[in-house]
């Protein structure tokens, strides 16, 4: 089925200390992800990189957090393009930058959910969970912060945008995880999110638990949007991340994922992120995110170039 895909870019550095993020939008450009998925049969519109709103927010009592202000701006403008982008387009893809867009992405994809009388979904793809809130966060880098706001938990009053649609948390799956903080643990244990993480798929594999997930988004006819973040990637097979935790998916496992999704035919949309091309290898990780995007949306294994590196 071809698809009228939306690419968003969206350079935002401002959620974590290691620079070098935004140059992720113009690095998928680079490898190609337009032509890809034109090759698919699908038409790209491009709408350009997003530009930050300006605002001013009271300084956090957490002296650790930094670039709240730049955050937010980024949060509240990709939230207008995001809730835009669903009603003109079938399929937004959101280039990053770091995992603080989601922060703008998400709420804008839910709330255009809700007007559009569907139930919000979210796979959250990544060795973090991104469960903090601005009172717990001891680094400060709010890119660690989405999915505690996007759930609708506290501690963002009076800091980021009003969350006028938030996501169920029951309606949340995280794959991959790998490295959580005790307040994001404390947290994900009182909350209804579904975790698989990587013991969880040393055991079982990612066909099961995927697969039960995308059985409930089916049954509520929800949308589902997927946030793919590079540290969900081994990293030897996707070095350009500042957040490199050992462990992760493998190339096989991350393609079986995307091809389950796109068998499902469920997925509303798209964030890839935390790409930081000034860690990359001749464009490395930027490729087979690419290709990942591609498997998403509808390539075959039978169908896939051979690449070298």
């Amino acid at each position: 089925m071809s698809l009228n895909c939306y690419l968003v870019g969206a350079p935002v550095q401002s959620g974590t200390n290691q620079p070098g993020c935004l140059m992720g939008p113009d690095a998928f450009r680079t490898a190609g992800i337009a032509n890809t998925l034109q090759q698919l049969g699908h038409q790209v519109n491009d709408h350009g990189n997003v530009v930050p709103l300006e605002v001013e927010r009271p300084v956090s009592a957490n002296k650790a957090v930094h670039h709240l202000n730049e955050t937010v701006g980024w949060a509240l403008a990709l939230n207008e393009v995001a809730c835009a982008a669903v009603e003109r387009s079938d399929f937004p893809i959101f280039l990053g930058g770091d995992h603080s867009l989601s922060i703008g992405s998400v709420s804008g994809v839910t709330k255009a959910a809700r007007q559009n009388g569907r139930e919000q979904f979210v796979l959250w793809l990544d060795a973090h969970p991104d469960f903090h809130s601005l009172e717990t966060t001891q680094s400060g880098n709010l890119h660690g912060t989405p999915m505690a706001y996007l759930t609708g938990h506290s501690g963002f009053e009076d800091s980021y945008p009003e969350l006028t649609a938030k996501v169920t948390p029951g309606n949340v799956c995280m794959m991959g995880l790998r490295s959580v903080d005790g307040a994001e643990k404390a947290l994900l244990a009182d909350s209804d999110v579904q975790v698989f993480d990587m013991r969880t798929i040393d055991e079982h594999g990612v066909a099961n638990p995927l697969r039960t997930f995308l059985d409930k988004v089916k049954a509520a006819d929800g949308a589902l949007h997927v946030s793919l973040d590079v540290d969900f990637l081994e990293p030897n097979i996707a070095p350009a991340v500042g957040t490199t935790v050992p462990g992760g998916a493998t190339f096989r496992e991350a393609h079986l994922i995307m091809e389950m999704l796109c068998d499902s035919g469920l997925v509303t949309s798209l964030d890839l992120v935390e790409l930081n091309p000034f860690l990359d290898n001749r464009g490395r990780t930027a490729k087979l995110m690419v290709d990942l995007c591609a498997s998403l949306l509808g390539r075959k294994v039978l169908d896939r170039p051979t690449r070298s590196y």
